[in-house]
């Protein structure tokens, strides 16, 4: 058996394969996630500063989701036409595909590096942030940019590993560098004094680390589609084809960047530092608590391609319904984890008593609507997969555009519900996005399949 044929998703039992391409990656995604969950959990609790260094790096998010989306951009529009090309048998036009994407990266990590690096003072302000908040904020940031491109590499080309099969290769990927980040964290934050900073080198020093390994298998022997010196090109057409399927992903960063924004400039006007740092803790819980629907949808992508492109609808429709059944369960008892046990989840980031306090209905409130959270990412996964690029990107500009955003400043103003109702604009949201991009996926996609 060749390695083709060792990897070719259109064999076998699909929810194993499935399965088999989902938890590793999922494993891989809550490591990459420690890059940033770590250091604001050290962060959090330091002596006496904490709660503030916290606040702060709540205000680098925007700028962190910001490169992320363009690393989405290459990756979620890179991946599923690598996958597609290499379920029709052409192998070349794999290559050059990803070997397009790479370029992108390249190019894009030096001009966001450079406008980020720039702008970071006045945007940290016009983002919210205080005058007692922003020295934390800027001596995060400012260090973090630095690994743009490593940073990038690991979040963009990560998946064409996946892709090809190796999903334990991609894993490893983040375990040896959220390992290092692990071991650095604390090294350079209380040991060496450094504080915010410490945290900022330990990412970055990790993320280039892990970035090393993602190129050292890419353009090795053990790869199925290596990365030749000679495919890093940048080509018209097959840009378009990554940025109009990549559009979706980036689109879902871009926005969560647009509403991490108007979050923080809202809970700033109504309640303070105090509840950035809460919306802080809510974000990287909610982070977390995607991983196992993110990784699930992540890893049925490469299967859905494969066999769309196999011309095996019926694997395809077989793959949608696993992946649907598989995230409704674990978003339902997660759901039910979090409403019982909500301080526990605080704990983890803080222990002051007044975000402890404030932090518990935050948490209730916002993860109320959790369980629609899985139609969206089920939906969003089955659309890219298959290339329908402008539905996913409709649905990503509907839940947080057109929804979140509107609520996030119109709510805080209705009942006197002030801050819940910042909170209370994401369940809402989930509920009417979640349904609308499913019930759409199903009546003109799969019916059709």
């Amino acid at each position: 058996m060749t390695a083709s044929d060792k990897h070719n998703f259109s064999k076998g039992s699909l929810w194993r394969i499935i399965l088999s391409q989902a938890l590793p990656m999922t494993v891989a995604q809550l490591i990459q996630l420690l890059y940033n969950i770590v250091d604001r959990i050290y962060i959090g609790h330091m002596p006496e500063t904490g709660h503030l260094a916290l606040t702060g790096i709540g205000f680098t998010f925007p700028f962190v989701t910001f490169i992320l989306a363009f690393s989405k951009l290459f990756s979620t529009g890179g991946t599923p036409l690598f996958s597609i090309a290499r379920g029709e048998g052409k192998e070349e036009e794999a290559k050059r595909i990803m070997g397009n994407a790479f370029a992108m990266v390249l190019l894009t990590s030096v001009i966001l590096f450079l406008l980020c690096y720039i702008f970071r003072k006045p945007v940290l302000y016009l983002f919210g942030a205080s005058d007692t908040t922003f020295p934390y904020a800027e001596s995060y940031l400012k260090i973090y940019l630095f690994g743009t491109l490593f940073s990038m590499t690991s979040a963009g080309m990560n998946g064409f590993i996946n892709a090809q099969g190796f999903p334990k290769t991609a894993m490893m990927t983040t375990v040896i560098g959220a390992v290092i980040n692990l071991i650095l964290d604390p090294v350079f934050i209380f040991g060496l004094g450094l504080g915010v900073k410490g945290a900022a080198l330990a990412t970055v020093i990790s993320q280039a680390i892990s970035a090393v390994w993602i190129l050292q298998f890419l353009t090795g022997k053990k790869a199925v589609l290596p990365l030749g010196l000679s495919y890093i090109r940048i080509n018209l057409y097959r840009t378009a084809k990554i940025t109009a399927l990549g559009i979706t992903g980036f689109m879902q960063q871009a926005t969560n960047c647009l509403v991490q924004i108007v979050c923080n400039i809202t809970l700033q006007n109504y309640g303070g530092d105090v509840y950035v740092g809460i919306m802080t803790i809510v974000n990287s819980i909610r982070e977390v608590a995607m991983l196992p629907v993110t990784g699930l949808t992540g890893g049925a992508q490469p299967v859905l391609g494969f066999n769309y492109g196999a011309k095996e609808n019926h694997r395809v429709k077989e793959g949608i319904r696993f992946t649907s059944t598989a995230g409704v369960l674990y978003t339902v008892v997660f759901w039910a984890v979090i409403m019982t046990f909500p301080q526990i989840f605080i704990k983890i980031f803080a222990d002051d008593a007044e975000t402890l306090l404030l932090g518990v209905r935050a948490v209730r409130i916002y993860f109320a609507g959790f369980i629609f959270m899985s139609f969206q990412s089920v939906s969003q996964a089955a659309f890219i997969s298959l290339g329908k690029a402008k539905r996913a990107v409709f649905f990503s500009i509907l839940r947080k555009v057109v929804i979140v955003c509107p609520l996030t400043l119109l709510l805080p103003m209705f009942m006197g519900l002030g801050t819940d109702g910042v909170f209370l604009a994401e369940p809402v949201s989930n509920l009417l996005g979640g349904l609308a991009c499913f019930l759409t996926m199903y009546f003109t996609l799969y019916k059709k399949l």
